[in-house]
C-alpha cells in the first residue's frame, strides 16, 4: 500500500472518529493534547499522527492503532492463531491499552489464559470440530505445528 492511500484512509478514520464523538477540532485536540492545527493537518491528509499520538488516540477513543491506520495488516493472535478481524476481539493491558498481539480470550489484563501450549492443545482438541474423524494424536500434531509458528510459543 502506498503512503498516499494510508494517509487518505487515516485522515478519514480520524475525521469520522471526531465527528462520531461530536467534537470540534478544538475539543478533539484538547483531549489529545495537540493543537487544533495538528488535527486539521491529520484530517486533510497533510500529516499522520506520530506513534505517540496514535497511542493516545487509541487509548482515549478505544480504537486499535491498526484500525486507526486503516487496517494495513491482518492481525493474528500470537497465542492461538485466530484472525483479529475486529477491535472487539483484541486483548487489553491492565491500563486499558490494546495489545494487538493477542485475542481477548488468550490474554486479558496482563494474564494469559493458557499456562502452557499443552493446555491450549487440550482445549483445541475438545472444542474444534472434527468432521473427518481424525485421530486426536494426528489433530494434536497438526495444531501443535501451527501454534509453534506463533510468537508466543517460539
Amino acid at each position: 500500500m502506498n503512503n498516499y492511500l494510508l494517509i487518505m484512509e487515516t485522515k478519514e478514520i480520524i475525521n469520522r472518529l471526531r465527528e462520531k464523538n461530536n467534537l470540534t477540532q478544538e475539543q478533539f485536540a484538547e483531549r489529545l493534547h495537540v493543537t487544533r492545527q495538528a488535527v486539521s493537518r491529520w484530517e486533510n491528509g497533510e500529516t499522520l499522527p506520530s506513534t505517540e499520538q496514535l497511542k493516545v488516540l487509541s487509548k482515549e477513543f478505544g480504537i486499535s492503532i491498526n484500525t486507526l491506520l486503516g487496517s494495513p495488516q491482518t492481525l493474528y493472535c500470537q497465542c492461538c492463531g485466530m484472525p483479529l478481524s475486529d477491535d472487539s476481539m483484541i486483548s487489553h493491558e491492565p491500563d486499558g491499552t490494546f495489545n494487538e498481539d493477542y485475542c481477548k480470550w488468550c490474554y486479558a489484563d496482563g494474564h494469559f489464559a493458557y499456562k502452557d501450549k499443552d493446555s491450549l492443545l487440550d482445549f483445541l482438541l475438545s472444542h474444534m470440530p472434527n468432521p473427518d474423524n481424525q485421530p486426536d494424536a494426528e489433530r494434536r500434531k497438526l495444531y501443535d505445528s501451527h501454534l509453534s509458528q506463533l510468537k508466543h510459543w517460539r
